[in-house]
């Protein structure tokens, strides 16, 4: 490999959709008139579980709304994640939207169901 050359991503994260026109299938739920794409439309996110098997795009979904909305996006994993993570990612959105009008950041959180319930 040249000096010259890029490292390209993997060829999933190259193949991933980018837009809502782009994503294939959950047409009940991001099609015209139906309640994802509404909240995109409007730019008022609320809180949602997105649920099914690995591969399905759950996080590509949230990521197309993040990206659609110019919105922060963060990730975390509840089998590695814990309180605190959430904590620490809370504090920061409201640290960058307390003084501005900046809109509130996406947090997805995979695998939620590993949280218990005093978390």
């Amino acid at each position: 490999m040249s000096a010259n050359s890029q490292i390209l991503p993997p060829l999933p994260e190259r193949m991933r959709p980018h837009s809502l026109v782009e994503y294939v299938g959950q047409k009940h739920l991001v099609g015209p008139g139906c309640v994802l794409h509404n909240m995109i439309s409007s730019g008022a996110l609320s809180s949602f579980i997105l649920w099914g098997p690995p591969g399905v795009g759950k996080t590509t979904l949230a990521r197309i709304m993040a990206d659609t909305l110019d919105r922060e996006f963060f990730t975390l994993s509840a089998v590695s994640a814990g309180v605190k993570d959430v904590r620490d990612v809370i504090e920061h959105a409201r640290s960058k939207t307390l003084f501005s009008h900046a809109a509130a950041p996406v947090l997805f959180i995979d695998e939620i169901h590993r949280f218990n319930k005093a978390q």
